[in-house]
């Protein structure tokens, strides 16, 4: 099933759900549909509330403007291409073509707690890859699928200021990144159901800079695991020869798993074996451990 995006109603917005949960959990934090910090303190009580000064956080050139960017609703649909798809009324899986971010956002509309597990292989960052900058706060249709049409050979966008190399030698190298990075995070955080995951993939130039956003998005309670991969390069470092990625896996609600005493890791090699023989010597000899050992 292969679907394109199109203009149509809204996306839901993450900061009014976030505000309609506030408010169903803390409901005299709000005076006539707005936020009273001062009740909000009280309900928490003092010492739960940063008011200012130091504090342990994550920040960068152009953090306030990422989070205007994933509150900004999305005006797309989906709109199924039937000629481009295989047994389109049959089919189990669909193929959404278009720009991520707005993707993930009309996503929210049907799948907003819904998804198991999200697997994301973003750009590494690595000074040669090229991804969009800066986000559009809002674009016409038209102005959206001039963008799609205006590729380059190789994929990329042609017009200066979408697509680019985001360069080492850029002030904001990093601060691009993480921009980039932040809204489609947090709503495919929405996405996940209370037992979800989200995986992604990355390699040295980004992992402390992901790992300290997705604790930002997620919550550090909800890390689970950094699992380093062998990436089966040939050795052609300079320093040093470094032969391994990473994933970086999160839960939507760590608890929820504990809840389920859900077991992820997989078994030890020949423990099924050993196990096996183990209760056929129980079996043959009862409680004379002596002869278990020694046969």
């Amino acid at each position: 099933m292969n679907n394109q995006i199109k203009d149509i109603a809204e996306s839901p917005s993450p900061a009014d759900e976030r505000r309609a949960q506030l408010a169903t959990l803390v409901p005299e934090a709000f005076s006539e549909g707005k936020i009273d910090v001062a009740a909000l303190k009280r309900a928490l009580g003092e010492q739960a509330v940063i008011e200012g000064g130091e504090r342990y956080a994550l920040t960068w050139a152009g953090k306030a403007n990422a989070y205007k960017v994933l509150q900004t609703p999305s005006a797309a649909t989906l709109r199924p291409q039937c000629d481009l798809s295989v047994n389109f009324d049959t089919a189990q899986h669909i193929f959404v073509e278009g720009e991520n971010l707005e993707v993930l956002k009309v996503l929210q509309k049907a799948y907003f707690g819904k998804v198991k597990l999200i697997y994301i292989d973003p750009p590494y960052n690595t000074g040669s890859d090229s991804f969009i900058y800066p986000d559009r706060f809002q674009e016409s249709k038209e102005e959206y699928l001039k963008r799609l049409n205006d590729l380059a050979d190789d994929g990329t966008l042609m017009r200066e200021g979408f697509f680019r190399k985001n360069s080492k030698e850029n002030g904001h190298y990093h601060s691009n990144w993480l921009s980039m990075m932040l809204p489609r995070l947090y709503i495919a955080r929405n996405l996940l159901q209370e037992d979800g995951f989200l995986v992604v993939s990355i390699d040295d130039n980004e992992m402390h800079d992901l790992r300290l956003l997705l604790d930002e998005v997620f919550g550090t309670e909800n890390f689970v695991a950094c699992l380093v991969f062998d990436r089966n390069r040939k050795n052609d470092a300079k320093l040093f020869s470094v032969g391994h990625e990473y994933m970086l896996v999160f839960s939507r609600n760590r608890q929820h798993l504990k809840d389920m005493s859900l077991v992820l890791r997989a078994p030890k090699e020949g423990v099924d074996d050993v196990r096996a023989e183990f209760d056929r010597l129980r079996k043959k000899f009862n409680d004379a451990w002596g002869n278990r050992v020694s046969s």
